[in-house]
């Protein structure tokens, strides 16, 4: 683990962009990764974006490389600059469309859980899934409003 942690670190850009998933399933809970290389090792699915790559095109290909699944983007939630990892992370609201998950040498779990009842994580994710999640729950409200008349 801290060979991957050390070599990343060395080679990687000063600055770099990365992406994220967001997927929720209809009891409004989040798709998390346990990833093999972290010290928390729940997260939200992400990745780095390779040369000349399309944002929206990097994460489908990141989710298919760590799980053997296919997503679909629904839309660009947020961007948003790290502070920690010198990094714009483009989060992103999906959905999955097709496959079964499959270990990889990145993922050895997929799992959903309540975004009240979160496993031990960074605390800059849960802060991001929850103010996700809440912006999409006011989102839904207001849209619903408008239909009531």
């Amino acid at each position: 683990m801290w060979v991957h942690v050390l070599a990343m670190r060395m080679f990687r850009p000063k600055f770099r962009a990365a992406v994220a998933a967001m997927i929720f399933d209809k009891q409004g809970r989040v798709l998390l990764f346990k990833h093999t290389y972290r010290k928390f090792e729940w997260g939200i699915p992400a990745g780095g974006l390779e040369y000349r790559e399309q944002p929206d095109r990097a994460i489908v290909r990141e989710f298919f490389e760590e799980t053997g699944m296919r997503i679909e983007v629904q839309k660009l939630l947020l961007a948003e600059s790290s502070q920690e990892d010198h990094n714009v992370s483009l989060i992103y609201l999906c959905k999955i469309v097709s496959g079964t998950f499959q270990e990889s040498h990145e993922v050895s779990e997929m799992k959903y859980f309540d975004v009240n009842d979160l496993p031990q994580m960074l605390f800059a994710e849960k802060s991001l899934i929850r103010l996700v999640h809440k912006n999409l729950c006011d989102a839904q409200t207001s849209e619903a409003l408008l239909f009531v008349e």
